[in-house]
């Protein structure tokens, strides 16, 4: 594994590559047991922080997942890309959409508390329950 420094630039691209992107990651791999995220991923979302740095070529879809937050994916074969903070300042990038996924360490995981018992990762690394990462990122209540 290489070790990705912050702000190098990137690139990937959905299945069909009517969609690509460059990206700059901000540090390693997350992934996330949500029930979002797990069913529009088929399983965990593993995806990496790349804040505001995201450039992209051809069409995306959205879909409006939650009250603060948003979903792209390639309208052609569906592929799903990016996870982005209404807000801005955060765009999760699908590890699997850049040309090389390998590259990414293991940093944490999310919602460990909605994570299925058929599956674990092994490794020691900080586990996040819904409720700590909806109060890190999530509006507050006026």
């Amino acid at each position: 594994m290489i070790e990705v420094k912050d702000g190098a630039l990137l690139a990937g691209r959905c299945l069909c590559g009517a969609v690509t992107f460059t990206a700059a990651p901000q540090g390693g791999m997350h992934a996330c047991h949500c029930e979002s995220c797990r069913r529009i991923s088929g399983g965990v979302s593993l995806s990496v922080n790349c804040g505001d740095s995201v450039e992209v070529a051809g069409p995306v879809a959205t879909y409006d997942s939650s009250e603060w937050a948003e979903r792209q994916f390639c309208p052609a074969c569906g592929s799903g890309l990016f996870w982005r903070l209404k807000a801005g300042g955060m765009t999760m990038v699908s590890v699997q959409a850049f040309d090389d996924p390998s590259i990414f360490a293991f940093e944490d995981e999310i919602y460990i508390d909605s994570k299925p018992a058929n599956y674990d990762f092994a490794g020691d690394r900080p586990r996040l329950t819904g409720a700590e990462v909806e109060a890190l990122y999530a509006p507050g209540e006026d």
